[in-house]
């Protein structure tokens, strides 16, 4: 294992990975929550380690070479990024808390990896992330640390997540007020839909050209 490569790989994929988006948002909820924690953060790192075995594996090219793809993928992210911030201005009209008495519909399990696996899938800024940046900065790492890059970045999102998810307990007090959950949300929509938009840009200027 090469220390400088794991370090490489561990310090770009924090940088890349520690930002207020669509699928942090909604780790950061759950982990309010306390709902399925474990299973959703170890569920988005797992996602991303496979997204970035295949940008180093060459998909980052590939996608990078076939603009029309690319720009499906921003339409469809697009589409559910609308979707989820209506959904999330909509809770901030009638927000719940942690109080049990309060709080909003649980989801299940299963709903939770579903919602972990769009959010991460139907995001085209996360294979921005993993499979094109990740990917290309592997591809020019010197022969034989290759391996090492790649755990180093994997690592890197795995610690991130379990921050995320379980890091969010200290906030339990303050979002045991109602108040505090409608802010969230609100902001929780306004992110998504800032994404939303810029997504739909890039598809609408890809489109036009």
């Amino acid at each position: 294992m090469n220390a400088y490569a794991l370090g490489t790989g561990f310090a770009l994929g924090a940088t890349l990975l520690v930002a207020i988006g669509a699928q942090n948002a909604f780790v950061l909820r759950q982990g309010l929550r306390r709902e399925h924690v474990l299973a959703v953060v170890c569920a988005c790192s797992l996602f991303d380690w496979l997204l970035m075995a295949a940008g180093i594996g060459g998909l980052g090219a590939a996608v990078r070479s076939r603009p029309v793809l690319a720009g499906w993928f921003s339409a469809g992210g697009a589409a559910f990024l609308f979707g989820y911030a209506a959904f999330a201005w909509s809770r901030a009209l009638k927000p719940g808390s942690l109080q049990p008495q309060l709080a909003a519909p649980a989801l299940s399990r299963r709903t939770a990896l579903a919602q972990s696996a769009a959010f991460t899938f139907l995001n085209p800024h996360v294979y921005l992330d993993t499979v094109v940046l990740i990917g290309s900065v592997g591809a020019r790492q010197p022969p034989g640390t290759l391996g090492s890059f790649f755990v180093g970045a994997g690592c890197a999102s795995t610690v991130w997540f379990f921050a995320l998810g379980y890091g969010a307990r200290l906030l339990a007090p303050l979002f045991a007020q109602p108040a505090a959950w409608r802010v969230l949300d609100a902001a929780v929509g306004l992110i998504m839909f800032a994404l939303a938009v810029s997504l739909l840009q890039g598809f609408l200027h890809g489109a036009a050209a």
